[in-house]
């Protein structure tokens, strides 16, 4: 019981640290400038003279003693009530600077009015581009016509019974906008592997509305896409591409959080992709097609499989050594015609490439397969051959047995009659 009310009172001291934070950034008076009221759509508004005398409020006997600037005139449905200008259920059409004149048509002032809507819970996500920092990106949920601003904080949350609830306030801090930036924050210098609360508040000169989000560092990091994408023939291997990359310079160049990476590549004119994946900074693709350019991309994610696999990269281009030799017409490149990758024609022996891996592994799969067929083909042999064997035996049986009838038939026959009766 204690414990439970413990952790009560601690989620509350949080929230309240979180929600002051907030409270004393947006009481800023920054939406009370002199002169301009601000109203929500579908309201009933009333406008103040800015220069008259309350006392001699009478002077204000029909809305005559308003004016709205443009010429556009007043709302229809405008009335006058101790020197106030009334309006009823405005919409953005009653936006305007309304002034005020006494009888004589001395001006005493002007008021600007605003109409908007009140701001919604903003949708916010947050993605780690690195294992050092994090940033939020947010979208408003309502459009509310009016200026708004955000403010972003965030709660670093630590695991039950490490610190007392006065450490968990003091891990309230500010997600650091950037001017640039008008909807995103960034937190610098996040613990990898603990979790944060964000809170992104919407304020305009009607209200506010905030949106918490839960995350937690690890989950959300997705690396930027490689840089340095290049694509290099290999001299003598008409079937094959080096590729070349480096990290993204976002991503810290530390041993304990590496990246591994995957690489797709396709003929330029093909529309399906071949990939491979692998922890080096290189990659030998060993089945390009010959004679055709091809495109290569590259995406990187953390090396224990922590978040989501980044963007690709930009696309990079390059030809197999024999492609540099007979490129297709750039003239009708419609008319090149790609061969399958199960049917790929063989190279002839002055082409061939310099045996590697790949090709060793190919002929032990040719011999494999031919060391099959070999055998069921010796095992249909057999079989027949013994078919045949048991054909002949059963044939060599019946004429046996066919000679032994007519030798009782011819034996019988040389008997006596007598003999046989």
């Amino acid at each position: 019981m204690m414990l439970s009310l413990t952790s009560w009172v601690s989620r509350g001291l949080v929230l309240f640290a979180m929600v002051l934070t907030t409270a004393s950034i947006t009481i800023s008076g920054e939406w009370e400038k002199e002169g301009v009221t601000y109203a929500e759509l579908g309201s009933d508004v009333a406008l103040k003279c800015p220069g008259a005398n309350p006392s001699n409020s009478s002077v204000f006997s029909s809305t005559s003693g308003w004016q709205r600037s443009g010429g556009s005139g007043l709302p229809t449905d405008s009335s006058i009530q101790q020197g106030q200008l009334l309006l009823s259920h405005v919409d953005l059409s009653s936006e305007g600077i309304y002034s005020c004149q006494d009888g004589s048509g001395l001006l005493l002032g002007s008021v600007a009015l605003r109409v908007g809507r009140l701001p919604g819970p903003p949708s916010v996500a947050c993605r780690a581009s690195n294992y050092e920092n994090f940033s939020c990106f947010w979208t408003p949920s309502v459009e509310t016509h009016l200026p708004t601003r955000y403010i972003a904080t965030y709660l670093m949350k630590q695991p039950p019974g490490t610190d007392k609830s006065r450490s968990r306030v003091s891990n309230v801090g500010l997600c650091v906008q950037d001017p640039a930036l008008p909807f995103s924050c960034t937190v610098s210098k996040s613990q990898f592997w603990s979790s944060y609360r964000v809170n992104v508040t919407e304020v305009n000169p009607l209200g506010s509305s905030f949106s918490l989000l839960d995350i937690i560092a690890h989950s959300i990091t997705k690396p930027d896409p490689p840089e340095h994408v290049r694509v290099e023939p290999v001299p003598l291997a008409p079937r094959r591409l080096h590729v070349s990359w480096a990290y993204p310079s976002s991503w810290p160049k530390e041993p304990s959080f590496q990246l591994h990476f995957r690489v797709r590549y396709r003929p330029v004119f093909h529309s399906s992709w071949s990939m491979v994946e692998t922890s080096n900074l290189s990659e030998v693709i060993t089945d390009a097609l010959m004679g055709l350019e091809h495109a290569v991309q590259v995406s990187a994610k953390d090396f224990l499989d922590a978040g989501s696999w980044s963007e690709w990269s930009p696309e990079a281009r390059g030809w197999p050594a024999a492609g540099q030799v007979a490129e297709p017409s750039e003239a009708a490149p419609d008319t090149v015609e790609l061969d399958p990758p199960a049917e790929e024609p063989s190279l002839s022996p002055d082409n061939e490439p310099v045996a590697g891996h790949g090709d060793s592994m190919e002929k032990v799969a040719t011999l494999v397969s031919l060391g099959i067929v070999a055998f069921f083909a010796l095992m249909a042999l057999l079989l027949f051959a013994f078919l045949v064997w048991i054909r002949a035996k059963k044939q060599s049986k019946e004429a046996d047995k066919h000679q032994d009838l007519l030798a009782a038939a011819t034996h019988l026959k040389a008997l006596p009659k007598a003999q046989i009766l």
